[in-house]
């Protein structure tokens, strides 16, 4: 009965996020829902001591990066760096190449820091554009722009800022480097693959006469050619993140050391604040690599965004608390949902499988899956089952640079699954439908999926990290 609570709990979330509903609301009612079966004497405590506990800390780390990663992306298409960047990709290119056009695009931006939801919005306009010139299946838009946005720029390369790259840090003590050789492979093994599938796609597509539609919803206007900057103009910020990052994470750690503490100047004798910058050296460098790509737009492109700055950044705010809340409570509901008893079979049952690596994959690209969420999974999963993971891998030689790659693949990988947030986004954007646009998708997905399982075998079988 314990575990049927605690998979109805899970079910109802999955549910009520593929209705449309907020998690916000629901993710607080589902796990409160499950401790009130399990015993209702402890909905108060477990509500403020654990549940909010969570939620609140995930936010005093994150929200942060949230903040800045939506702020540079709404910068950076308000000044039109995304338009030129695009513009780019397609004479590079050419139009008859427009898939691996809109994958490029979607990765540089991606990588660049901007959020995969500002990406859809960027991109779109450019990706229908490229497509209707080339009579390529309308349909397979979605597919080419989550291939390139969803996949290996957001968890896979080393360095990336986006935040399935940086959660695993504050549970293995590594920084968004970790494990480049796998990540790199890894993420080539996703392109490539997944590049060979859209390809076939389209010829599929073209062999039985389909063209790229008709009668079709939220077509946007065809690109006129504005005067844009020069590409590299556009770029360069996208270029300072990354580069930013890496050196920011060598320069903190070295400047702190493993441990910083101060005396507030309040009055009383107030206790020493002691920081474990270790934990935090990670977070603290894409904070500071993003307010750097903020400047570097801002200086850059200061006539549109001087213009634009404050009616652009109040929906990036707004998108940046709703996107934190969302993951934020659904880390609170995963902490809940571990400290009952019937998360006990599942963690048994999950920790049965006896490889350390495969364990972990499983576990994160299960939860990712029935949360419909990447970061959310991933928080569920390495909330409650960190110590065990670490433990595992260090009885079996494995780095923390590996565990940590593991997962943030793993996460990006059955998440993607209808109820997913991103993908609901992305089909209204496109204005297409499940039953047209989610096949391809969902390939893509299983694509994924399978390159996590391919970078574990890669390890075993050379010891690359």
């Amino acid at each position: 009965m314990s575990f049927l609570i605690v998979l109805a709990a899970l079910c109802f979330l999955m549910f009520v996020a593929y209705r449309g509903y907020s998690v916000i609301l629901f993710a607080p009612v589902a796990a409160m829902g499950a401790v009130l079966l399990t015993d209702p004497s402890l909905v108060a405590p477990m509500f403020t001591g654990l549940f909010m506990d969570k939620m609140v800390g995930f936010l005093k780390l994150y929200f942060p990066v949230f903040l800045l990663g939506a702020i540079f992306g709404k910068l950076i298409e308000v000044s039109g760096f995304s338009k030129s960047i695009v513009a780019a990709a397609i004479r590079l290119f050419g139009p008859e190449r427009a898939m691996l056009s809109i994958v490029a695009v979607c990765a540089v931006l991606t990588y660049g820091g901007v959020s995969l939801f500002v990406v859809v919005f960027a991109v779109y306009p450019f990706a229908a554009e490229l497509f209707r010139q080339a009579d390529i299946p309308k349909r397979l838009i979605p597919a080419t722009i989550a291939l390139g946005a969803f996949t290996f720029t957001m968890d896979a390369l080393p360095g990336t800022p986006q935040i399935q790259n940086i959660i695993p840090t504050g549970f293995f003590g590594t920084d968004t480097w970790a494990a480049p050789v796998l990540g790199t492979i890894g993420g080539l093994f996703i392109l490539a693959v997944g590049m060979a599938y859209l390809e076939w796609r389209r010829r599929v597509a073209r062999g039985a006469g389909e063209g790229y539609g008709t009668e079709l919803k939220n077509e946007p206007a065809p690109f006129a050619g504005d005067k844009l900057a020069n590409p590299w103009i556009a770029l360069l910020p996208l270029v300072l993140v990354g580069v930013s990052n890496k050196l920011y994470t060598g320069l903190i750690t070295s400047h702190y050391g493993e441990s910083h503490s101060f005396e507030p100047s309040v009055i009383g004798n107030a206790a020493p604040v002691v920081q474990e910058v270790s934990k935090v050296a990670a977070i603290w460098a894409v904070e500071a690599a993003l307010l750097t790509g903020i400047l570097a737009v801002v200086v850059l492109g200061w006539k549109a965004v001087s213009r634009h700055f404050a009616e652009s950044t109040q929906p990036a705010i707004s998108g940046a608390l709703l996107a934190s809340m969302n993951t934020a409570s659904e880390y609170g509901f995963g902490a809940v949902i571990a400290a009952l008893p019937g998360f006990l079979v599942v963690a048994n049952a999950l920790g049965a499988i006896p490889n350390p690596l495969v364990n972990e994959a499983i576990t994160v690209t299960a939860l990712a899956g029935i949360t419909g969420s990447a970061s959310g999974g991933m928080s569920i999963a390495l909330a409650a089952m960190s110590d065990t993971f670490i433990a595992n891998a260090n009885a079996a030689g494995i780095p923390m640079e590996v565990l940590h790659r593991v997962a943030s693949m793993a996460s990006g990988g059955m998440d993607t699954l209808p109820h997913n947030g991103a993908v609901i986004t992305l089909l209204a954007v496109t204005g297409l439908t499940h039953r047209q646009a989610y096949k391809d998708i969902f390939a893509i997905t299983i694509i994924k999926t399978l390159a996590v399982f391919f970078i574990i075998a890669l390890y075993y079988a050379t010891g690359w990290v």
